[in-house]
């Protein structure tokens, strides 16, 4: 699983509060459940904190458990108050650097080794940088890398807004 940062929701006209815990602020927890399905944080004062999977971390991860464990003391950024539920959006990723941006300043064009992460119908996934995984398509595909194989890669596009970074095998 990689995580995908979403934007937040658009803030409303009247500060939107929880418990004191507001929109955009930086908050410490307690991590209280990992459930397959994202994060619990327990935030103090009777609120509770949810961490989706894809909000997790900017790398990526077969389990929740692989990143947090119960009884953690985490710091994420808040996304969304939920005053229905009683709960708090968040984002542990929101605060980790993006090493997309200094990857895509930098290395188009260049050749370098990787780590096959993932093998799928279309091709294979490639891990160039810590964080930063991009896809040898099967179209330019030479020969047939399994997970966990060595392979040097040139590459050949980045699209920053869609966060794809197009390989070919050399």
């Amino acid at each position: 699983m990689v995580g995908v940062r979403r934007l937040p929701a658009p803030r409303l006209s009247a500060p939107q509060r929880l418990g004191g815990v507001e929109l955009g602020q930086i908050v410490r927890g307690t991590v209280t459940d990992t459930p397959h399905f994202g994060v619990f944080v327990d935030l103090g004062d009777g609120v509770q904190g949810y961490v989706s999977p894809a909000e997790i971390s900017r790398r990526r991860f077969e389990a929740v458990t692989d990143v947090v464990r119960v009884g953690q003391q985490v710091t994420a950024e808040v996304l969304d108050i939920d005053l229905d539920r009683q709960q708090v959006r968040l984002s542990l990723m929101a605060l980790e650097p993006d090493p997309w941006l200094p990857f895509a300043r930098d290395m188009l064009g260049r050749t370098m080794p990787g780590r096959v992460t993932k093998v799928v119908p279309f091709g294979v996934f490639v891990r160039v940088a810590d964080g930063v995984e991009g896809l040898v398509h099967r179209d330019v595909l030479v020969g047939e890398p399994g997970e966990g194989d060595e392979v040097t890669v040139e590459v050949t596009g980045i699209n920053l807004r869609r966060r794809r970074i197009s390989l070919a095998l050399v």
